[in-house]
């Protein structure tokens, strides 16, 4: 794998992919978007932060790319949905700098309350003045807090240890999570009226920008100060300005801004108003906090490498992280059925349903069905499906998807059924888990049960004496050796199917003979992926 990074990163980071053998990383900084554009193709996966613009013409050069990783929290400059098109992972680094936005959002707050950058000017000047710094105290003030994620969270909980007030307002979550961190939960508008001091800690969309404009500011207290350590544009600037002027806000810290550098004229008095504490960007500027981010997306490199579970990525739906090693073997199990019933079932089902039954139906199963579908669609299409874009190539060739959980179990605690709704008619087939490896468990109609291995052959046939050793012997004469057989049989005489595991896969000549010996009315070899 070759890996480009195109911003500074700490080098701690990269020594984990150095390390491996598999990868090859090329630090190449400062290159202007023409010059990405004429390299990129090269490229397997950019590491990048703030400074590289990942959008639709890097993207449409990008003929390799598989992974975009974002060593910080923000994603604001890569193209999310277009990535997700071409079946790019998108990961981020949501908590390797939460510590340091959070202790600088305390930094610039204090040092607002507490006039430090003008104190500070004034004495290097060679004054000595102290009744125009007189500042404010933190103790009993009502700080309300906008967004009670990573950030906001570790925030309320420093202020609570200034023994200020807490006030929330987070759409997104419980009164619960707002008590555990010695908060209280409540409306905007009511958040804007209560609040001393307003922090906001959300991620910039389009349901935060602008979210704090000139209605806002007319709700708050005369004299409330203001702080941004999240993303520039969440507070309209413009009003911002307005309301520093108006005495409403009293004192304002920003660290980001809606242009970064800053180049307008707007931009411009903002930053230099007297009553604002600037800082360029700094909240995750430290050496930990770049150390960590670092690390935590060369590492999500290397589980893509691996094959493993992705916990950043942004446009891959995903468990709780308290869920995902519970979880994991459902996913292997969903994928090992959807790529068996895609190699016996017609390849353009009008629909798909993921059924959760038992005690897995509890959770949300969302990321089983996507990793299911991928498996499913992957061997049909003329480009790669994978959980970043399974969704879209579903919707894209017509196909209805559906999840269904019930609580409601047959034999077994848990099992997912796959149910393929085609022109031919309907295909189903379920699986269970058995000391943590996959299991199947019921085919078409036929109770069944198996774990499945690389190769495999399906035959359905008129059930009729001496069919099995006929096979076993047209198998052994060929020097397939069987590994395991299940029959799944309705009647004596009736239907059979029949699933034969086997050592190494039978050649066209082999099963052409089975054909002509057996005549079985459907047979399938299949080939699961390791």
């Amino acid at each position: 794998m070759k890996v480009i990074v195109t911003d500074e990163v700490s080098e701690s980071g990269l020594q984990l992919l150095e390390d491996d053998p598999r990868v090859s990383v090329d630090v190449r900084l400062n290159l202007s978007a023409d010059q990405l554009r004429e390299v990129i193709g090269e490229y397997d996966a950019i590491i990048t932060r703030s400074g590289t613009r990942v959008d639709v013409p890097l993207l449409e050069a990008a003929g390799r790319l598989k992974i975009i990783a974002r060593a910080g929290v923000g994603i604001d400059n890569v193209d999310v949905e277009a990535a997700s098109q071409r079946g790019i992972i998108v990961v981020n680094a949501p908590f390797g700098n939460t510590n340091s936005a959070a202790e600088h959002t305390m930094a610039i707050l204090l040092t607002l309350c507490r006039n430090v950058t003008r104190a500070n000017a004034s004495l290097k000047s060679g004054e000595w003045q102290r009744a125009p710094f007189t500042g404010y105290e933190l103790k009993g003030k009502t700080l309300g807090v906008i967004g009670l994620g990573k950030v906001g969270g570790r925030v309320a909980l420093r202020a609570r240890a200034f023994e200020m007030d807490v006030v929330v307002y987070d759409p997104y979550i419980s009164e619960k999570r707002a008590e555990d961190f010695g908060t209280r939960l409540v409306e905007l508008d009511d958040l804007l009226r209560l609040s001393d001091v307003i922090t906001v800690h959300t991620p910039l969309n389009d349901e935060t920008r602008g979210m704090i404009g000139p209605e806002q500011f007319a709700r708050m207290k005369q004299g409330v100060i203001i702080i941004n350590c999240a993303r520039g544009g969440v507070y309209d600037e413009a009003a911002t300005l307005e309301a520093l002027e108006s005495g409403r806000v009293a004192g304002a810290a920003f660290d980001v801004w809606s242009e970064e550098p800053p180049k307008g004229e707007l931009l411009k008095q903002l930053i230099s108003h007297p009553k604002m504490v600037v800082t360029p960007h700094l909240g995750a500027n430290t050496f930990e906090a770049q150390k960590n981010v670092a690390i935590d997306v060369c590492r999500e490199i290397l589980n893509y490498l691996d094959g493993k579970p992705l916990e950043n990525a942004v446009n891959i739906p995903r468990f709780d992280p308290d869920l995902m090693e519970h979880m994991k073997p459902y996913m292997a199990l969903v994928e090992t059925i959807g790529d068996f019933i895609s190699q016996l079932a017609p390849a353009n089902p009008n629909k798909v349903i993921f059924t959760y039954s038992g005690k897995l139906a509890r959770y949300d199963c969302s990321p089983l069905t996507v990793c299911g579908l991928a498996a499913l669609l992957d061997r049909h299409t003329d480009q790669e499906v994978n959980l970043v874009n399974a969704s879209l190539v579903a919707r894209e060739m017509g196909i209805e998807v559906e999840a269904v959980r019930t609580t409601e179990a047959e034999s077994y605690s848990s099992m997912v059924t796959l149910t393929l709704e085609t022109p031919t008619g309907t295909r189903v087939i379920a699986g269970t888990l058995f000391e943590g490896r996959p299991k199947i468990v019921k085919m078409r109609n036929f109770d069944v049960d198996f774990c499945p291995e690389e190769h495999m052959l399906v035959l359905s046939y008129q059930d009729r004496p001496g069919l099995i050793g006929k096979i076993g012997t047209i198998l052994g004469d060929a020097g397939v050796n069987i590994g395991n057989m299940t029959l799944g049989r309705r009647e004596k005489g009736g239907k059979a199917l029949v699933v034969f595991s086997i050592d190494s896969p039978a050649d066209e000549a082999t099963l052409e003979r089975i054909v002509q010996e057996v005549q079985p009315d459907y047979l399938r070899a299949v080939h699961l992926r390791r």
